[in-house]
């Protein structure tokens, strides 16, 4: 010892002489951004934390940043995203002088207006504790604001964040968005992870952060700092970090002292008396420096032959915390600190050297409180630990194969690698599989999407059996690393980070519940303290203290009191005297004893409700209620809400209590929110005399989930964005203000997402009651007045629960607590309804209370199951008939002999149009579910065009019937088909033409109002929703043809009689053929679509089960009556189709008709097709492809 006190004077002279000699370079190339600045010119420059730099999961946070704005354009400071999110999870924006913060995808405007080439110092804090945002310019508070994320309840952790540039991530590679680019400077940017106070910020201004640092090594970047000589900050408490290299070979034999020990007097020795060394703390020792990034150098000046002699050979991290009075400029005490360990440090029995690599010197806010360590003595290789180490693994891994449980498999896997010889747990594992189509590199592995599967696991290790930090850091590197195969899958690790935690202990806790008072005492990390049940004393009661995977620090879980019963019960509440003193204390233990009700039974007995209902009376009029008393109430009437209870007998004093609640509740701001479950208050306290006007929105997205409530201070006679009910007080309202405290009136809103409350009789009488709730309910009151016979309507717009069909109403009521006896009741009295959508209703009443939409379904005749089956039906019907009218048109396409006559081409162009209906039909639904307007207008026009198609041609049948069965003399028609076509094809397209010109909006799935939206309407159904329209261009245009089509019809099944009766009894039709050729036409002709017009009265249900089985099964009867009954289709089917024995034989009767008649078709056309029977008879034939029959080949005279 004393000859290190010897060189320590030596040691000193010399350490200054090196810092004066290496202070520039050390400077130069010191990783500290302090006294620096980062300028952006509107040269391509990103600076963004770099990927190993993790921002974890934050409660609460304090963000600064020191910015100066060389030209005012939209500008960004900082933008932090969460994973996969293009929305700014945290960030500092602006436009010009204004500015703008972010937080979790909120915008949050500030008032004061930034100067150009001005710095100001931004601080952002947000406590997730208390919901609050405050933003601080230059020390001084600048807004504070209520901000709270949806879920979880903390910042997102391992995002990206930006310094100047807005940003996105695409393909794993932050990449800079256009035009929102800083044109200035920035420094000094930082990030804790707590919320600071306005004096914290003052007095610690100039401390580094415990989440970011302003240090170069956390920041990835493509345009280097700049030196700034305005942004120096004197400061005098510093956190070293560094790892050292021992070297005792110089003398042989045990070290005496400890690395805390040694380390001390080093640093004393070379240190000058300004900077005071407060705390030593040693980790990590071993013989090899796996830590350190230079280790080679250290072995420069040690001799070869020492290798094998040496003791007390260690590598140690080193964590010093030192205090320099008086304070300096950080970037002067970093060079100085810098350059004095950069050199290497000699005694007459050990050496020591610091990577200087590894060398940290940041600003701390202050020095830790801890008790005096362990010393680490260097006379063994290991050092004494804990019982139990912790160890945080973040791991990226691919799957290769057919895994049937890939998460399962992953689970087993770690816990086969790590937990052996039961030395080893894994606790709170979370697997994530890697989305999106990307190739990514990790550790020289290039992985191409679709070949694996990735997955990001995280979790934590215990370790029980005593090894140290790096061993146990080298058994899981090993265990994780290796590839495993089992045959059906492969995994592989891609990439591995394990850093060893230190969690505390979780401190001694006293908790008073309805099961008794316990006193848990201090616990170790994970571990289960046990306590005996107060009641019965047999059983136990247990808490962990919990390891949390997003933070890595320990906290008390929920007690498990499964095993022990309560004290008291809900009727012991009786007995207890509400008073202003207790009456926090009294709702806390009525929402214990709800929540352990609800729990076993899922319902409170009539009884227990009473009691509850009246002892939470008792406690809002004891005295002024606090908001963390109202929110209680609140969660406790959502949970008897959501829960099994009839509440129905205390509906109204429910309702009553609520209200009375918001009007007593004592806050500090303008206004407040409470929400639970289906339940939402807003209270808002108002100046009368600078009332403009409140508006009150709410969004629910599930009965489970608490809503989100919008308020904006003005009348807006629209429903707020993203809202499922709103309601607006007009101006005019304060006239009826009654003043309250300090001439501020209160006005309250409330929502209801259940209707349990809400239990009208009329609408419960099951079969006998038409009308049913169809929306959330909403309310506002002002100071608990009774507002009515208002002049200026208040505007109440609700989302309907279920769309409105167009044969049904909806009502707009509110709730009339005098209806039947005072049990309550909707009534429709002063309201008047504004039908805005089939999803969306407007009302205008005259006065305050709660309002909702009935839907009134009297007039629908047509049940859910019925409707069901129909749909069905036309789903199975159009499918089976598209299928077999694909076979149809390829049967005709395909064989040249058939299409050569008029009625097979005609056929064909019907069974296209047929098959382009059925087709579009089926994939209407799908189609319209991309909510995309202008592909909805395509395909509800395209619809139109196909059904009109069909029915064009249906009408062109009957007329070529008419004039080759009906017409005396044959009629010749040039180019007939081709009129036929431009006929079938062109009146369609000219109509829906027309409709498209006169009103492109006429086709969709919603209404005009709701498209501009993007088509948000549940009836997924692109079709025409005017109904002139409809009436023009489809039922009066079928209902012409359907005319002509019956008339043609009747002429044909005469002229068939005719036949028969001139046809000799020998050869006479037999009345099945007759039944046949009918059925054909009735097919041809489309007569079934006629049923359509007699769904009306007792018989409409049978009638549209016919029209649907008959109308979707046309395409089917069509192949059945025009293929597969018709002979020489099935000729052609034998001779092309068949092979062996089923094939006919060249010279068969079947191949001589089906080949007959060969060659090329005649240009001229006759109508009429005629059939020689015998020398000096000619007869007329009812169309084969018309009627179905087949040609006899052998008919005689």
């Amino acid at each position: 010892m004393k000859s290190v006190r010897n060189l320590s004077s030596l040691a000193f002279c010399l350490s200054i002489l090196l810092a004066v000699c290496l202070l520039g370079s050390a400077a130069s190339d010191s990783n500290s951004l302090w006294g620096k600045k980062l300028k952006f010119i509107g040269r391509p420059c990103l600076w963004q934390l770099h990927p190993n730099t993790a921002v974890p999961a934050l409660n609460e946070l304090t963000v600064c940043i020191l910015l100066r704005l060389k030209l005012l354009t939209e500008w960004t400071g900082f933008d932090y995203k969460a994973p996969g999110r293009r929305s700014i999870e945290l960030g500092l924006q602006g436009k010009g002088r204004k500015g703008s913060v972010w937080l979790f995808g909120r915008k949050v405007p500030l008032t004061k207006e930034l100067k150009s080439d001005k710095w100001y110092s931004v601080c952002v804090t947000w406590s997730g504790r208390a919901q609050r945002l405050r933003v601080y310019i230059d020390g001084d508070k600048e807004l504070e604001a209520s901000v709270a994320p949806l879920s979880p309840q903390h910042l997102a952790p391992n995002g990206t964040l930006t310094l100047g540039v807005s940003h996105y991530v695409l393909n794993s590679e932050v990449q800079e968005e256009d035009g929102k680019g800083l044109l200035g400077d920035i420094g000094l940017f930082r990030m804790w992870a707590r919320e600071w106070s306005a004096e914290e910020m003052r007095e610690k201004s100039c401390s580094d952060g415990d989440v970011v640092s302003w240090d170069l090594r956390q920041w990835k970047y493509n345009c280097p700092p700049e030196p700034d000589s305005h942004l120096h900050c004197a400061w005098s408490l510093y956190k070293i970090k560094m790892w050292t290299f021992l070297d005792t070979s110089l003398r042989a034999g045990k070290c005496p002292m400890s690395l805390e020990e040694v380390t001390r007097n080093w640093l004393e020795s070379i240190f000058p008396p300004r900077i005071s060394v407060r705390d030593v703390f040693v980790s990590s020792p071993s013989r090899s420096c796996h830590g350190v990034n230079n280790f080679a150098a250290l072995h420069v000046q040690r001799p070869q032959a020492s290798l094998a002699s040496s003791a007390c050979d260690n590598c140690f991290s080193c964590e010093v915390y030192v205090n320099v009075d008086p304070a300096v400029k950080v970037d002067v005490v970093q060079a100085n600190i810098t350059a004095l360990l950069s050199g290497s440090y000699s005694s007459d029995f050990l050496s020591l050297t610091v990577d200087p690599y590894s060398i940290s010197v940041l600003p701390v806010e202050s020095f830790p409180e801890v008790t005096k360590p362990t010393p680490t003595v260097i006379t063994e290789l290991t050092t004494s630990v804990g019982p139990d180490l912790f160890f945080r693994v973040d791991l990226n891994l691919s799957i290769t194969g057919s895994p049937t449980n890939p998460k399962g498999d992953i689970t087993t896997w770690v816990k086969n690698q790590l937990e052996v010889n039961n030395s080893m747990i894994v606790l709170n594992l979370i697997i994530e599989e890697v989305n999106g189509r990307y190739m990514e590199q990790y550790n020289g592995h290039v992985i191409l999407d679709g070949q694996q599967t990735q997955y990001n696991c995280t979790f934590h290790v215990q370790e029980f059996n005593m090894n140290s930090v790096e061993s146990n850091k080298a058994l899981i590197h090993a265990a994780l690393t290796s590839k495993y195969e089992n045959g059906s899958f492969t995994i592989q690790t891609m990439n591995l980070v394990i850093k060893h935690i230190v969690p505390e202990n979780c401190l001694e806790e006293t908790t008073f519940t309805i099961f008794g008072e316990y006193i848990w005492p201090e616990a170790f990390p994970e571990v289960k303290q046990e306590m005996g049940c107060k009641k019965p004393k047999s059983e136990r009661a247990s808490r962990l203290c919990k390891l949390d995977i997003e933070t890595d620090r320990t906290s008390w879980s929920v007690p498990d009191m499964t095993n022990c019963k309560p004290f008291v019960t809900i009727s012991d509440l009786e007995n207890i005297n509400v008073t202003t003193g207790n009456a926090e204390q009294v709702v806390d233990m009525i929402q214990d004893l709800v929540s352990n009700q609800l729990e076993n039974d899922a319902e409170l007995f009539s009884a227990d409700l009473d009691t509850v209902v009246d002892k939470l009376g008792e406690v809002v009029d004891a005295s002024v209620v606090i908001p963390a008393v109202g929110a209680d109430i609140v969660n406790i009437v959502a949970d008897i809400l959501l829960s099994k209870t009839d509440i129905t007998p205390v509906a109204s004093i429910v309702l009553n209590l609520t209200e009375r609640m918001g009007n007593k509740m004592d806050f500090p701001d303008e206004s407040i929110n409470v929400t639970a479950p289906s339940l939402a208050l807003s209270m808002v306290n108002v100046d009368p005399g600078d009332f403009r006007g409140l508006t009150f929105g709410v969004s629910c997205t599930s009965p489970i989930l608490n809503p989100k409530i919008f308020v904006k201070q003005s009348f807006v006679s629209e429903p707020l964005p993203d809202t499922d009910a709103t309601i607006s007080l007009p101006p005019a309202l304060h006239d009826l203000f009654l003043p309250g405290e300090d001439n501020k009136t209160r006005i309250q809103f409330q929502f209801y997402g259940t209707e349990e409350l809400f239990q009208d009789p009329d609408l419960n009488n099951g079969a006998q009651s038409s009308l049913a709730l169809n929306s959330y309910i909403v309310s506002a009151s002002v100071n608990g007045s009774h507002v009515h016979n208002l002049k200026d309507k208040v505007v109440v717009t609700l989302n309907h629960q279920k769309p409105k069909q167009q044969e049904f109403e909806v009502r707009c009521v509110f709730w009339d607590f005098q209806k039947n006896a005072g049990q309550g009741g909707w009534n429709s009295g002063g309201c008047e309804t504004q039908s805005i959508s089939s999803n969306r209703t407007s009302c205008l009443c005259d006065h305050l209370t709660h309002f909702a939409v009935l839907l009134d379904v009297s007039r629908r005749d047509l049940s859910d199951t019925d409707s069901q089956i129909l749909t069905v039906i036309s789903y199975l019907g159009c499918g089976i008939s598209s299928i077999f009218l694909g076979i149809t048109l390829l049967t005709y396409l395909a064989f040249e002999k058939l299409r050569r006559d008029n009625p097979s081409k005609i056929l064909i162009n019907l069974s296209a149009a047929l098959l382009g209906l059925g087709m579009l039909f089926l994939l209407n639904s799908w189609l319209s579910s991309f909510s995309n307007y202008g592909l909805c207008i395509a395909t509800g026009a395209s619809l139109h065009y196909f059904l009109l198609a069909s029915f064009t041609w249906m009408g062109l049948e009957a007329v070529h019937m008419y004039l080759a069965l009906v017409k005396v003399f044959n009629i010749y028609i040039p180019s007939y088909i081709l009129k036929f076509c431009a006929a079938g094809w062109g009146i369609p397209l000219v109509i829906v033409s027309i409709v498209l010109a006169m009103d492109k909006d006429a086709y969709g799935n919603a209404t005009p109002e709701e498209a501009k939206v993007g088509l948000q309407s549940i009836e997924q159904f692109c079709w025409l929703q005017n109904d002139v329209f409809f009436y023009v261009t489809v039922v009066a245009f079928f209902l012409l043809i359907l005319l002509c089509n019956i008339f043609v019809f009747i002429k044909v099944l005469v002229q068939i009689r005719q036949m028969r009766f001139n046809k000799s009894s020998a050869n006479s039709r037999t009345s099945l053929q007759d039944l046949r050729a009918v059925a054909s036409l009735t097919v041809l002709l489309g007569l079934t679509w006629s049923m359509g017009f007699f769904s009306f009265g007792p018989g409409r249900v049978a009638m549209l089960y016919l029209f649907c089985i008959f109308n979707t099964s046309q395409g089917f009867f069509i192949f059945l009556f025009h293929c597969l009954m018709k002979e020489n289709v099935r000729k052609q089917w034998r001779i092309h189709l068949c092979c062996g024995r089923f094939r006919p034989n060249n010279d068969s009767d079947w191949s001589r008709s089906a080949t007959a008649g060969g060659g090329r078709p005649k240009k001229s056309i006759l109508v009429n097709t005629v059939s020689v029977a015998s020398d000096n008879t000619t007869t007329r034939k009812v169309s084969d492809s018309s009627t179905g029959s087949a040609p006899n080949h052998h008919q005689r005279a």
